[in-house]
């Protein structure tokens, strides 16, 4: 029974731990000049295929796996005495963190000030781990194994604890999910009023709520776009951003939306913003859900 009721209060303690970096504003000064060099670096298109835009989902999560999964290989076979093969995995580890830490950093340095704090924190025990295990693979490639082994697996820990909170930052503080998933289920299920048509100004995005659902309308000439206002990316909202070129940009993060469809544009959101169709019926906008009603 003791240890039955002290199992709550354990998982509070390590979901206050994980909870904690995120209320550390003296990360902010640092986190703020990092962002600004990820922020300028000259990627390009790049930069959305390193969010995920293609995917639909944030990239990162997806290249983590690689080193990840190749150093904990390498943990299992020094642990067997497989050094050979424990040191290739170190080394192949090392080659595919790259590709995966850039995706991170594009990423982290669109989130808001608490989850930078928590994102900075995870990148730093992952360095942390990286240096680690380029030790680690110096060692062996100098014929010292035992201290191979044991920078390996020291750096193990520090990656562990890094995965454990960046799975913290992606899931419990939703650094990376869809923001709009939940759109389908707050819609009426048949055309809903978004009031008369003369209450709208072309080219200036205009926001209507329907219950609990909260849309964004862009008057285009007598023809009307209608999104769901909160962006994917982070609830920034749509209403309050500008029109560009047939999107619809969102004033937090930039991310834009074609107003046709809800295509990503441009991210650093990955996935599509809903779209409403549209009809006018005695001077008033109606819109729905596609296929509803």
């Amino acid at each position: 029974m003791d240890t039955i009721a002290h199992i709550p209060l354990r998982s509070r303690r390590l979901r206050d731990a994980l909870d904690a970096p995120s209320d550390w504003d003296f990360l902010d000064a640092p986190a703020g000049s990092l962002r600004n060099v990820f922020e300028a670096l000259p990627l390009g298109r790049y930069r959305d295929i390193l969010h995920g835009v293609p995917l639909g989902h944030p990239l990162h999560p997806a290249l983590a796996q690689l080193p990840l999964g190749c150093w904990v290989s390498a943990g299992l076979l020094d642990a067997t005495c497989h050094r050979r093969a424990a040191g290739t995995l170190v080394a192949a580890g090392l080659v595919t963190v790259g590709p995966a830490a850039l995706a991170g950093w594009t990423d982290w340095a669109e989130l808001d000030p608490p989850r930078r704090r928590t994102g900075l924190v995870h990148a730093t025990a992952n360095i942390a781990g990286v240096l680690l295990y380029a030790g680690s693979l110096a060692c062996r490639c100098r014929g010292h194994p035992q201290s191979g082994r044991l920078l390996g697996w020291a750096g193990l820990t520090a990656v562990s604890a890094a995965a454990a909170l960046g799975g913290h930052l992606a899931y419990h503080q939703a650094a990376g999910p869809n923001r709009t998933a939940a759109v389908n289920r707050l819609a009426p299920p048949d055309w809903f009023d978004l009031g008369p048509v003369d209450g709208y100004t072309e080219g200036v995005p205009a926001c209507r709520t329907v219950g609990e659902l909260a849309v964004v309308v862009v008057r285009t000439g007598d023809s009307f776009a209608v999104l769901a206002e909160r962006c994917a990316h982070l609830s920034g909202p749509l209403s309050q951003g500008s029109v560009v070129d047939g999107s619809l940009r969102c004033p937090w993060h930039g991310s834009r939306f074609r107003l046709r469809d809800g295509e990503v544009v441009c991210g650093p959101a990955t996935a599509r913003q809903p779209v409403f169709e549209t009809r006018v019926l005695a001077g008033h906008l109606e819109a729905r859900l596609p296929g509803a009603g």
